[in-house]
């Protein structure tokens, strides 16, 4: 089974106190940092995201951004707190080669159920993609 994370795991991860969850090693994504509802990540990209005509596949930006954004959500909820996805889109504005890419999210806006991130994602100093998420805020019983 899967380790659930709490809010304060995901800060220890930022903190290198605690291993990353699996979808951050397996799209090797690396949170860098997370505090006050923004967070930053580094993507490494390689041949494997990478699609026929050789720029890394949408989905996995749109992974990439979502991971991201769970760290930006998690610095806003204390321990009694949760979250899931309810909708996100990613707007793509030019492909992306191998390299490291630059995830940056913040919380725009957060109430009692429902909070609105927004991350974009950085290669070459050059916007690739921009994406937007409604998150669901659970209460843990």
């Amino acid at each position: 089974m899967t380790e659930k994370y709490t809010m304060i795991d995901f800060r220890n991860v930022v903190h290198k106190r605690a291993a990353p969850p699996n979808c951050d090693s397996t799209l090797q994504i690396e949170a860098v940092y997370a505090e006050q509802g923004e967070s930053k990540g580094i993507w490494q990209v390689d041949d494997q995201f990478l699609n026929g005509i050789g720029v890394a596949m949408g989905g996995f930006l749109t992974s990439a951004a979502d991971i991201m954004m769970a760290y930006a959500i998690a610095t806003k909820l204390d321990e009694q707190q949760s979250f899931a996805s309810i909708d996100i889109h990613t707007t793509f504005h030019r492909p992306v080669k191998t390299g490291q890419v630059l995830v940056s999210a913040k919380v725009e806006r957060i109430g009692k159920k429902v909070a609105y991130v927004v991350a974009e994602l950085v290669q070459n100093d050059k916007t690739v993609a921009s994406a937007v998420s409604s998150i669901m805020i659970l209460e843990n019983e």
